[in-house]
Formats: C-alpha cells, sequence, structure tokens
C-alpha cells in the first residue's frame, strides 16, 4: 500500500487499497444481460487482482503493455487491412483516417501508454484531512471508480488508450467498439492480454465484447450493478443514445461544435494559420472547428484570403478543398461559395466542410457561440486583452483558446498522458479526461469510541 502524507499528516487514516468502496447497487436482472453478463461477471472477478497492485507493479504493466503493442504491429495491421477493405464504400474517406493504423500511429499508441505509467498513481491521494471538534478525524481519499465501460465508433487507438487509463486508475475497463474496428480491435486486446499474462493478471481486466449489434451496447448502458460509469465517445446519436438509455451513470463526450471568432483587430496571418489548422489537419476529431466567425469590420479583407487559403491552394496541390457554406453576409463577397442552410451552424461537419457567419461585435460572437456550441472547444483571434478576457469568461466551454488553434483539446497535448475523451458536461468531469478524472473519493473517519 502506498500513502501520500507527509510527516504531517500522519493523523490522517491511512489511504484505502485500491478495491475502493465494496458496495454494490442492486444488480440488473442477470437474465437481461444475455450478451455481456459472463464477461462482466468476469471483469467484477478481476478487480481484486488490480487491487492488489502497487504503483510500481502497476507502471511494470504498463510497460510490458506498449510492448507487447509494438511487438503485435504487424498482426494489427493485418486486422486492420481487414477492417479497411470493409470500409470501402460503406465509410467517407475522411472517416476511414480515423480507422486507419500505421507503423507510426501504432508506436504513437504504444508511447501513449509508456506516458500513462510515468504518470503520478492517482489511487489513495489524500485530498483532504481535518480534524472535528469531537476528535473524529475526517479524511479524504481518492479510490477507483471500479468498472469503466466505454462504448466507442471506429477509431481503434482508443481501445489502448482506455485500457491503460483505467488500469492505472485502478479500474477494470469493458471495452464495445464499433463492427466497423472489431478486427483492429480484437488484435488490440490480443496483444494487451499476452502483457497481463505475462505479469500473471487476469485478462478480464481489459475486456472486450465481440458482439458489435445494438443489443451488446444496450446490455453495458443497463448492467446495474456491473457497470459503474459509462463513457460514450463517438457520434451524436451514440451518445444521446446513451444519455438518455443508460441506467449505470453516463458521461458525455466528443460532439464538438467548436468555434473561432476571427476579432476585428485580428493578425490575418496568424488567423489564417490556426483557421487552416482546426479545419484542415485532421478534419474527422471532435476539436476540429466546424464554424468560423468573422468580424464584418474585417470580412472583406479577410474572407478572400480564406478562400485562397482553405479552397484554392489547397485545389491546386491536389488536397481536398473546403467547402465554405456562407451566411448571406458572407456570400455577397464570397459568390462562388456555398450558401448556409438552416442546420449548417448546428452541424458537426467532421469533413472538410467550414460554415461562416459574419458578427459585428466580440458579444454577438459570444452569443452565437453559447446559442450553437456542444460546449467542447472554441477561440478567439484578436490582439484586444479586453475581448480576450470577455471571450474566455463568457463562452460556457471546457476549453477556451486565445489565439491558438482548438487542435489542442486532447489528453496528451494538455500532459495528461493520453485520454479518454473529451466531456462536454459539467458532473462528473469537464474537458479532457485523464486520470485524476477515472477516479472517485471516499470519506474515511477515525474514532475513539465517540457517539452522536
Amino acid at each position: 500500500m502506498h500513502t501520500n502524507n507527509s510527516p504531517g499528516e500522519m493523523a490522517c487514516y491511512p489511504p484505502p487499497s485500491a478495491a475502493g468502496n465494496e458496495f454494490t447497487a442492486p444488480a440488473a436482472d442477470p437474465a437481461s444481460l444475455t450478451i455481456t453478463r459472463p464477461l462482466l461477471e468476469e471483469a467484477l472477478a478481476a478487480k481484486p487482482a488490480l487491487a492488489a497492485l502497487s504503483s510500481e507493479e502497476k507502471k511494470a504493466v504498463l510497460l510490458s503493455m506498449a510492448d507487447a503493442l509494438e511487438a503485435d504491429t504487424k498482426a494489427i495491421l493485418a486486422a486492420n487491412a481487414l477492417d479497411l477493405e470493409a470500409a470501402q464504400g460503406h465509410i467517407a474517406p475522411v472517416m476511414q483516417d480515423r480507422l486507419r493504423l500505421t507503423v507510426g500511429r501504432i508506436a504513437d499508441m504504444a508511447a501513449g501508454i509508456r506516458a500513462v505509467a510515468q504518470l503520478k498513481d492517482p489511487v489513495g491521494r489524500h485530498l483532504g484531512c481535518h480534524t472535528l471538534p469531537n476528535g473524529l478525524v475526517v479524511s479524504k481519499v481518492s479510490v477507483p471508480l471500479g468498472v469503466i465501460a466505454i462504448i466507442y465508433e471506429s477509431r481503434p487507438n482508443v481501445t489502448s488508450d482506455a485500457a491503460s487509463l483505467t488500469f492505472q486508475a485502478g479500474s477494470v475497463c469493458v471495452l464495445r467498439g464499433g463492427k466497423e474496428s472489431i478486427h483492429s480491435n480484437t488484435a488490440i486486446v490480443r496483444a494487451l492480454h499476452k502483457a497481463l499474462e505475462q505479469n500473471h493478471l487476469p485478462k478480464a481486466l481489459v475486456s472486450l465484447v465481440t458482439d458489435t449489434t445494438r443489443a451488446s451496447a444496450n446490455e453495458l448502458m443497463q448492467a446495474v450493478g456491473y457497470v459503474d460509469l459509462l463513457i460514450p465517445r463517438g457520434g451524436a446519436s451514440l451518445i444521446q443514445t446513451c444519455v438518455d438509455q443508460a441506467k449505470v451513470p453516463c458521461i458525455q463526450t466528443g460532439t464538438g461544435i467548436c468555434h473561432l471568432y476571427i476579432d476585428g483587430d485580428a493578425d490575418l496571418n496568424k488567423a489564417l494559420t490556426i483557421v487552416d489548422n482546426a479545419k484542415t489537419s485532421r478534419p474527422s476529431v471532435c476539436n476540429a472547428a466546424e464554424v468560423c466567425l468573422v468580424h464584418r469590420d474585417i470580412a472583406p479583407t479577410f474572407l478572400p484570403l480564406l478562400w485562397e487559403q482553405l479552397v484554392e491552394r489547397r485545389r491546386q496541390s491536389g488536397q481536398p478543398p473546403v467547402e465554405l457554406r456562407l451566411d448571406p453576409e458572407a456570400l455577397a463577397i464570397l459568390p462562388d461559395g456555398t450558401p448556409a442552410g438552416p442546420k449548417d451552424f448546428d452541424t458537426e461537419f467532421l469533413d472538410y466542410i467550414l460554415a461562416v457567419h459574419i458578427v459585428g461585435s466580440v458579444e454577438e460572437a459570444i452569443d452565437h457561440i453559447n446559442r450553437h456550441s456542444t460546449g467542447h472547444s472554441e477561440a478567439i483571434i484578436t490582439q484586444t486583452r479586453a475581448h480576450a478576457d470577455l471571450f474566455t469568461r463568457l463562452v460556457d466551454s471546457a476549453a477556451v483558446y486565445v489565439n491558438a488553434s482548438t487542435r489542442f483539446t486532447d489528453g496528451g497535448q494538455f500532459g495528461l498522458g493520453c485520454e479518454m475523451g473529451i466531456s462536454t458536461q459539467k458532473l462528473h468531469a469537464r474537458g479532457p479526461m485523464g486520470l485524476e478524472e477515472l477516479t472517485s473519493y471516499k470519506y474515511i473517519i477515525t474514532g475513539d469510541g465517540q457517539i452522536r
């Protein structure tokens, strides 16, 4: 057992083991879990093996996972090729990029696991301690959540990210990926299982639901007593279904209608670079920009430059041009653009499409964002400190940028290792979910015969 007590804190109760809170809510009717019940029961049974590990032992296992992932690169790429072949004609090319693995991407996945291994163990931290007038010592300590289920789509790197984060946070993970990535996910989990077996740990610590029908996802949403937290990672439809139907605690993640606001005094070269990066560096991810708001004073100058950067230059270089969907005022400046439809400012395109709207002030931009945003990431490009301060204070999103691309909203970029997802709600986590966001806490009260 490890503690974070300093010598002056010894009066506080020592942190508990990684077993955390052993209370279990009344379970779902086992008969209703026709697909996932055996796997969920194995996941519950595996918890003590993880709870018994020290911080150094968990680190060693994670490093083994990273090594095993790289050692199985050839098999993982072969499995990924099967998924990519099946995706032809069914998934848009820009979405196939989320599915595609390369030697470099697998190396990045392994590097992500190693980064998590180097992070401080989030379990057993003293979050607070005080002594009451009656002598009771009240300690608040961090504990694992227990069993975390993740339902996700397309991106097989989520498999290793989720497995490493939950493991370091002392929780068992139950992974349920989409059918489009089943071969890739199976190969990745097989590699991780090799590392667990090498360390004499149950494979159920990282469990994969191989059934990719809606029935298995629905069971995870209903698995009270088996699943302590459900995290959906995918499109708006998946997330909303989980929020609407889940009986287990659920965190909303991912949907990103991210905005860029170009202020009236913005450095136009800097603005063009930021818009280009936020839209085109990887348009299929949730932190890519979907809407660009432009101050009316600079629109006649800036919008033609934006057209040149995102449309003409990309077309000339053989890259996919960005389709600019323009409000009437912007369309008058760029008549070759596409008129914006009624839903274009409320759509996560995940493609080379950018909706453009002209505003008259920073206040108007803030109002537009707060009405249309999903609460993910927004940015202002400005040289006026008062405008930046107003924007960061009033925009109600998880990540708010000044003169930087929204593409930085990422656990690795924020120094959290990899991430479980980007929470767009306010309870229990907000923004990139790293290790601390994957723990809960309990109060431990130590007395000497006190009664009330």
